[in-house]
This record gives C-alpha cells, sequence and structure tokens, in this order.
C-alpha cells in the first residue's frame, strides 16, 4: 500500500466518523479519480433493504455529477461498528457483489483496498470480480 493508499483509508473514516449515525449510516467509501481527486460518500440505509445505497455508489455518483465520469484509479469503503460491539475500530471491508459489478462497469482497471488480516491489501477489481457479467458482445 501506498501513501496515497493510506490517505484514501483516512478519508474514508473521516466521512463515516462525522456522519456515522446508529442503523443508517455505517459504511463510508473514498475514491481517487483518475484525475486526482478525492471523492466520498456514506451508505443510505432504508426501512426497505432493496432501496439501500452503498457508500461506494454514493461516492461514484458524487464523483460523476461533480465533473463527468474520470475514472476510478482506487477505492475503499470502510465499516464504524455499532454501538454494541466490542470492537470499535473504524476497519477496512470489502465491497459487496453488486459494487463490485458497478466499480468494474465505471472502470475495470481500477484498484481496490481491502481487508488483509492486520493490514489493507490493494486488489484489481478484475481479481475481485472474476468472469464479470457482460450484456453482449465487447
Amino acid at each position: 500500500m501506498t501513501e496515497k493508499d493510506k490517505e484514501l483509508i483516512a478519508a474514508a473514516i473521516e466521512a463515516i466518523k462525522t456522519r456515522y449515525r446508529n442503523e443508517w449510516q455505517e459504511v463510508g467509501a473514498a475514491m481517487r479519480t483518475r484525475d486526482g481527486r478525492i471523492i466520498t460518500g456514506v451508505n443510505i440505509d432504508a426501512y426497505l433493504g432493496r432501496m439501500a445505497v452503498c457508500a461506494e455508489a454514493i461516492a461514484i455518483g458524487r464523483s460523476i455529477t461533480e465533473a463527468g465520469d474520470q475514472g476510478i484509479d482506487t477505492i475503499v469503503a470502510v465499516r464504524h461498528p455499532r454501538p454494541h460491539e466490542e470492537d470499535q475500530t473504524i476497519k477496512v471491508v470489502s465491497p459487496c457483489g453488486s459494487c463490485r459489478e458497478l466499480i468494474h462497469d465505471y472502470d475495470p482497471k481500477a484498484r481496490v483496498i481491502v481487508p488483509n488480516g492486520p493490514e489493507p491489501s490493494v486488489m484489481s477489481i478484475s481479481e475481485l470480480l472474476p468472469n464479470k457479467y457482460w450484456r453482449g458482445k465487447k
């Protein structure tokens, strides 16, 4: 992991520390665009689970809204523990399956920071999502 990767984790942690709301917002994400901007987002939960939106999707949407699609250099998500959990450390989490699809759709060369024992590591989205679904021929 590079210093820029650590900076991205810190940005995701700051996003969820600032916006954490038990049972509503518990995941923060940060992405670095290919033009160097850092964009953050937090998940949006809902009473109807299928209405929830992941933090990674919010960050990608913000990036596109604010400056157009500049590509995803690196993205990370972190989870804030709930008050009753013993370990209150905010930790890197892997993107869910839907987010893996979304990240790959917007940049098949994106790097993703994932948990890997005591220290996170970096993988390509293609490594996290082998045999990607495609609609038709490329």
